[in-house]
């Protein structure tokens, strides 16, 4: 069966996955893209989502490369989506990423107001899923086939899958940053009852890297 998976997921020193005041101009809140600054230079980053010729190469690199691997589905809240808030307004936006996404699968945003499909150039398809997060799932797992599903923010949507026992591994990406405010992942959630255990941890110079697995019921 295919598993559910968040990879390089990056949090700060005090403990945030993203900062306060998500905009256009800040998608991951005030000063929330340091947490990624460390996944930004690597080569699979600035060749595989921005396109460029560049990047570094070594531990964070494979790292990246390996969220990518057997990938079959995503999942995704609204505010990974976009800044948008309510019902659709302007359904021109289309994503952070442009015409090309760097998820070339299905990916499933969750939202509480429908919309039609969105096909974009290099094979990602958005589907807006209105059920919730179980859905989001099956419908996910179906598109994914025997590969896995990624699970990607917001905070809010890796929490609800956590408390619901569904997230198989994660991914944490700790950069030696601090935000002082935003949203905290683990805020109210008691990941060792939820039966989760570290079973990688390697430290470069740009991020301590931990992987945490559930054990099996």
């Amino acid at each position: 069966m295919s598993q559910l998976r968040v990879s390089c997921f990056g949090l700060s020193l005090d403990g945030f996955a993203a900062g306060p005041e998500q905009s256009l101009e800040h998608p991951m809140g005030l000063n929330g893209l340091e947490n990624q600054d460390w996944q930004f230079v690597t080569k699979t980053f600035q060749q595989g989502v921005l396109g460029r010729e560049d990047g570094e190469v070594g531990i964070d690199d494979d790292l990246v490369a390996r969220g990518f691997e057997n990938v079959g589905a995503w999942i995704m809240g609204r505010n990974m989506f976009g800044p948008v808030r309510g019902p659709w307004q302007d359904e021109e936006w289309k994503g952070w990423w442009g015409d090309t996404p760097p998820f070339h699968t299905p990916a499933f945003v969750l939202t509480h107001h429908a919309r039609d499909p969105i096909e974009m150039a290099g094979g990602t398809t958005f589907h807006f899923v209105t059920e919730g997060i179980h859905a989001a799932l099956a419908r996910a797992r179906e598109a994914a086939g025997d590969r896995d599903v990624r699970l990607g923010g917001g905070v809010a949507t890796i929490q609800q899958y956590l408390q619901a026992r569904l997230v198989d591994e994660l991914h944490l990406a700790i950069a030696p940053v601090l935000l002082g405010a935003g949203e905290r992942l683990f805020a109210g959630i008691d990941m060792r009852a939820l039966g989760y255990r570290c079973v990688e941890r390697v430290a470069t110079d740009r991020a301590t890297h931990v992987v945490l697995r559930r054990s099996a019921e």
